[in-house]
């Protein structure tokens, strides 16, 4: 499995605005150009390992936060988000994604089974 470069850019993407972080500030702060952290978040270019490090850092969360899309072993990565996700929800709203998810995850088992 190589690395989603396009998944890489719209996590750092998502995860800078959840800190309402301009391109601007997260160019000063991680050491890169502007246009740099533009054509990272679009996925038009790769970065280097020095980049990726400087990027988790000035948005203070790890690379495999950045990098789960690529890694078969971030399970516990996509259990975090979802809780992060989840833990500003309703009862109602909590009831309704679960039955969502229950449902989804049914679907995908069984469209997986018959492949």
């Amino acid at each position: 499995m190589g690395l989603d470069y396009q998944a890489i850019g719209i996590r750092i993407r998502r995860m800078r605005k959840a800190r309402g972080m301009t391109q601007q500030v997260l160019a000063e702060i991680s050491d890169q150009e502007p246009s740099n952290i533009s054509h990272i978040e679009r996925g038009a270019t790769k970065l280097s390992l020095p980049t990726l490090v400087n990027i988790a850092n000035a948005l203070e969360v790890t690379t495999d936060d950045l990098l789960c899309d690529s890694l078969p072993a971030s399970g516990s990565v996509f259990e975090k988000e979802a809780a992060q996700i989840l833990s500003d929800c309703s009862q109602l709203e909590l009831r309704i994604i679960t039955e969502t998810i229950r449902t989804l995850k049914e679907n995908l088992r069984k469209v997986h089974l018959s492949e």
